[in-house]
Order: structure tokens, then C-alpha cells, then sequence
């Protein structure tokens, strides 16, 4: 299903003939992250995605967006804890332009000084925006007290602090240790032929030498106590964030963890969706997810809360997690959930975007690509019994990392640390 090709140098091009459409989806990507960071230089992945666009060798910055968007195109990167990914969605027929531009931008980047002093002000301006997102400030603190004193626990962009401290060296030096071709993975899906992707990758990257590059410090999943955060902001609603340490991207328990989280707060008929909102009212948005990295992982369900009953609802947020750990699920409900992921996942594999963005993932995380008909198998393995087991491995008291944002009072300053057995 999935064609893969890798180069002497060891970059990898995957790609995924979707013959039906009319688009391909190209991504360019590097498994370089928040994680890579040391404190000194924290923010810079994610702050060297932005100035690849100011412009490279051949393209001007206005040029890279009007190669793409003036054919109808879309352009956009992220960067996570453990990649970053530039990424174009095109006719077909406008593919080897938008290959040369995504290779350029990203192998030969200017960073000429000038736009890096800019983008250090644009980038202050991001971190601050989301500082006054209360439901984002409740997520970073519950990172600090998953992984405390370590770059997964803190906040993806840096500190205006950090940004502002960058050198223009500082940014080189960092490119050239991780924009290797060992470190990139090329992925398309798509009206394509794998043959004339791997051609673009020879003519773009095939002389860039073999090069190692930096790995990162492990993740610390050895919590034995319940850990608290509150932080007294005057809003109108309280954003609680409980979360506990999952597993893994290789776990054998992954799935059933992600089944998990969908019982209990994936959509709307999960039990924390039905129980808080439906029929208490307490919450307009509450959810839960897991999420796997490559050495760690994270179970965690969030919520934005009626100010005077924050109390109250966490403590049935922690009777229903108590109650999947003794009672387990229903067949209903574990059917329904395992039909919602691979359903999801069936409607999003139709999309170019979508699919390559799964291929492309798997590759630079994993090395291997896994397929639709694969995932279903290891679903289908999983019974009811291995949910409950996993609950009460995951859902451990002594694990529980909980945080708090809102205008607290007093009072719930030190009742809601109770709730997790933290005494002050």
C-alpha cells in the first residue's frame, strides 16, 4: 500500500498513490521537537520553523507563499515535542514547483538577521497570546507536573525570555545539527507516481552528506505522588487539566488506552461528557485524550468548570475514573468506541492532507509505516478485560498531575489539593 525509498545519505521518501484524486499532499519532515531542547535555547524548533519562511536561496519570502498559493494551494508547517513538519496541499500538476520551494525553505533557509530580530517579536507576541488563554496556561502547567524540570514540561515555544536571548548563531547551529538527511522524512499521498518523488528527493537532497545528530534526554516516568498546580486568575470559568502518565508510542497497551480515553470522554457519549455536562450541568467542554510519544505518553482529561462548583466536579471526575478501574465497560460502549476510532480514521484517510500526515508521522517516529487493515487487527485484539486492566494500571491515585486555572478562592485553594490526597 505505502512505497518507501531511502536515499545513501538515509533520508527516507514514503508516498501513497491515491490514483482517485486530484491533489497531492506533500510534507517535509524532521524529528527535531520541544523535547531537543536544552533551557538556554528552549523554543528553538519551533522558532526556526517560523523563519524558514522569511525566505532561501532561491525564494524570496513572498514568493515561497505565492508558488503555492497562487495555484491554489495551501502552505502551513507545525512543530510538536518530537517534529517539525512543512507541509503543502496542491493540484498534481503543480507538484515539482512545490517540491523545489518546500526543499529549499527547509534545507537552505536564509536566516539573515534582520528577520530573525522581527520574528523574535512575533513569536514573544504568540507566547503571550496563548498565556492568555486560561485553557492553555492549565495544559502547560500540567505538563511541568508530568515531566517536572524536564523539556517536555515546558512550554513548546520557549519563554519570551529564551526567544528574545536567541542568537542567529544560536538558530544556525541548531539547523545544522538536526536538518540532516538521516533526520528528514519526505512523504506524499496522492495523485503521484513514487518514482518522480524519489527523483525530486535525489535532485533536492542527494548530495547533502551523511551527517548523525543530537538525540534527547529521556523522559522520567517513575511518579509515586500526586502532584498539584493552581494559578489564581481573575476569568469567568475555571480550566481544570487532570492527567497521568500513559504509555508509550510501542506499547502493547496503546490501543486499549486509547479506547480508554474515548469510553470516558471522547465525544458526546462518553461517560464524562454525559455525567458533568448532560446531567449536571457543570461544564460546557470536557474531554479526555491519550497521547503516546516515543518514550512516554500522557492520559489526561480536561475541562472548563462552573467557578463555584470546581470541587464538586473534580471529585466526579474522579468517581468515574474510580468506577472504569471496578467495574470496567459495557460491551455497548466498548463496541461504540472501537468503531468511533477506526471509523475516524477510515473518514480520514480519504483525505491527502490526513493520510499523509499519518504516513509521514509513523515514518519519522518509528521508522515503518502501518496500515488501515493493520490498526483494525490490532484492535480487534483487544477485549473489554484488557480496558479494565489498563485503567487500573494507567489511573493510579498516586499518579494523578492535576492543575487549576481560574479565579480561586482561599477556600478552594486548599480543599482542591485534598481531592488528590496532596496536603499542603
Amino acid at each position: 500500500m505505502y512505497t518507501k525509498t531511502t536515499l545513501p545519505n538515509g533520508l527516507r521518501i514514503v508516498t501513497h498513490d491515491m490514483k482517485e484524486r486530484d491533489s497531492i499532499a506533500l510534507g517535509l519532515w524532521i524529528g527535531v521537537g520541544g523535547r531537543h531542547e536544552q533551557d538556554r535555547i528552549k523554543g528553538a524548533a519551533h522558532f526556526l520553523e517560523h523563519i524558514v519562511f522569511k525566505g532561501s536561496r532561491k525564494y524570496p519570502c513572498e514568493e515561497i507563499k505565492t508558488s503555492i498559493e497562487g495555484v491554489g494551494g495551501a502552505l502551513n508547517a507545525f512543530t510538536s515535542e518530537e517534529q517539525t513538519c512543512f507541509y503543502a496541499k496542491i493540484p498534481s500538476r503543480h507538484l515539482a514547483r512545490t517540491f523545489d520551494v518546500l526543499a529549499d525553505m527547509v534545507v537552505y533557509p536564509n536566516m539573515a538577521e534582520p528577520d530573525i530580530a522581527k520574528e523574535k517579536t512575533v513569536v514573544v507576541e504568540e507566547i503571550k497570546m496563548y498565556r492568555d488563554l486560561p485553557q492553555f496556561t492549565a495544559m502547560e502547567l500540567l505538563d511541568g507536573l508530568l515531566w517536572p524540570d524536564h523539556p517536555l514540561g515546558k512550554n513548546l515555544a520557549g519563554t519570551p525570555e529564551s526567544v528574545t536571548a536567541f542568537s542567529q548563531n544560536d538558530i544556525k547551529q541548531f539547523h545544522r545539527e538536526y536538518y540532516v538527511p538521516a533526520n528528514i522524512v519526505v512523504a506524499a499521498c496522492g495523485r503521484l507516481n513514487h518514482d518522480r518523488i524519489t527523483r525530486l528527493a535525489k535532485t533536492r537532497f542527494g548530495k547533502m552528506p551523511s551527517a548523525g545528530f543530537p538525540g534527547y534526554r529521556k523522559a522520567d516516568n517513575s511518579q509515586s505522588a500526586p502532584r498539584v498546580r493552581l494559578l489564581s486568575k481573575k476569568i469567568e470559568q475555571m480550566h481544570v487539566a487532570l492527567g497521568t502518565i500513559g504509555y508509550d508510542e510501542e506499547h502493547k497497551d496503546r490501543h486499549a488506552l486509547n479506547l480508554l480515553s474515548v469510553i470516558l470522554g471522547g465525544n458526546m457519549s462518553s461517560r464524562l461528557f454525559v455525567e458533568i455536562r448532560e446531567k449536571r450541568g457543570l461544564a460546557y467542554s470536557i474531554s479526555s485524550v491519550s497521547r503516546t510519544m516515543q518514550d512516554t505518553g500522557v492520559f489526561l482529561v480536561r475541562a472548563g468548570v462552573d467557578n463555584q462548583r470546581v470541587e464538586e466536579t473534580i471529585q466526579l471526575i474522579l468517581a468515574e475514573l474510580e468506577k472504569v478501574k471496578r467495574a470496567g465497560v459495557t460491551t455497548g460502549e466498548f463496541t461504540r468506541a472501537r468503531d468511533y476510532v477506526l471509523g475516524q480514521m477510515l473518514l480520514g484517510l480519504e483525505d491527502t492532507m490526513e493520510h499523509m500526515l499519518w504516513i509521514g508521522e509513523t515514518m519519522i517516529s518509528q521508522d515503518k509505516t502501518r496500515t488501515l487493515k493493520s490498526l483494525i487487527r490490532d484492535y480487534e485484539k483487544i477485549t473489554r478485560a484488557d480496558v479494565q486492566r489498563v485503567a487500573n494500571d494507567v489511573l493510579r491515585a498516586g499518579r494523578y498531575n492535576l492543575s487549576v486555572v481560574g479565579p480561586l478562592t482561599g477556600d478552594q485553594e486548599k480543599q482542591i489539593p485534598l481531592l488528590l490526597g496532596v496536603r499542603n
